[in-house]
């Protein structure tokens, strides 16, 4: 039988996406085997200084990338909010999965008090939005991966965290979600709740797996991102949504303590056209 060797990093939450989109190849293309491969990014290494300060979404792919260039892996699998958006060209993404819940969320630890004394938050984004709505909120940086940021809110370091549904839901852990917030209140980060597949050359057959919902959403919000230069830096959320046949599409920017915030519709033939306007629109 056939091999199709797929690189993830070796989180709890990876492996589970990951699984998902095997299974999804292993539907459509029973002829194949698929074999997971995990490895730690030095996004996941250095949990000691905040992203932008070492490179940003990049730090998660690079160890990734190399799998696929040296042809040690066939395929790899991201969350598509962790990725630049700037791809490699020899290095395609090529499927996208089906949506979860883009949406953040409120975690509050298990005695569910609420105390907005230390929300634990690791993006610009979120907390700026955050502290429009709560502006007497602390915020505390943090980092790790989900479970290790529930575990230092249950020991007491933090009073709340904000992350993301499409993960706790991953997770099986929807019950310590305490809110969720809309994209009127918070604007999602580009593709968040989505699962991307990139390939070396010789795989893009595997695009037909991709959900097309997702994927004309996600170029939607790349194309905002891309023309915004924006990386995970830049306090910058964009979210669309297929509403009757029309993409809408929820825009957020924050410069030097400016925010603006717009929402707009366009033609679902053009979503990357829509995410530009997008991107004019938030231009200060």
């Amino acid at each position: 039988m056939k091999k199709i060797r797929c690189a993830s990093r070796d989180s709890r939450l990876a492996v589970i996406q990951s699984r998902i989109v095997t299974d999804m190849i292993n539907s459509s293309f029973p002829e194949y085997e698929t074999e997971l491969m995990t490895m730690k990014t030095m996004g996941d290494i250095r949990l000691d200084i905040k992203l932008d300060k070492i490179g940003g979404r990049g730090l998660f792919v690079k160890e990734l990338d190399r799998a696929l260039l040296s042809g040690e892996a066939d395929i790899s699998i991201h969350s598509l909010k962790d990725m630049p958006a700037e791809v490699n060209e020899e290095l395609p993404v090529i499927a996208y999965s089906k949506r979860n819940s883009p949406f953040d969320v409120l975690v509050l630890p298990k005695s569910g008090i609420a105390d907005l004394s230390a929300v634990g938050c690791s993006s610009d984004r979120r907390a700026y939005q955050f502290m429009e709505m709560y502006p007497d909120a602390c915020i505390k940086p943090i980092r790790g991966n989900v479970l290790t940021r529930i575990e230092k809110l249950d020991r007491g370091e933090y009073s709340a965290l904000i992350l993301a549904q499409a993960g706790l839901e991953r997770l099986g852990m929807t019950e310590r979600i305490s809110r969720v917030f809309t994209p009127k209140e918070i604007v999602p980060a580009a593709g968040q709740g989505i699962i991307a597949v990139q390939c070396r050359k010789g795989f893009e057959f595997l695009g037909s797996i991709t959900d097309r919902e997702a994927e004309i959403c996600a170029k939607a919000e790349l194309a905002c991102v891309r023309y915004m230069n924006g990386g995970c830096s830049v306090p910058l959320g964009v979210y669309t949504a297929i509403e009757e046949g029309r993409l809408h599409i929820y825009g957020y920017y924050n410069k030097e303590g400016r925010s603006v915030r717009k929402e707009i519709y366009g033609d679902i033939s053009s979503p990357e056209e829509l995410g530009k306007a997008m991107a004019e629109e938030l231009k200060i």
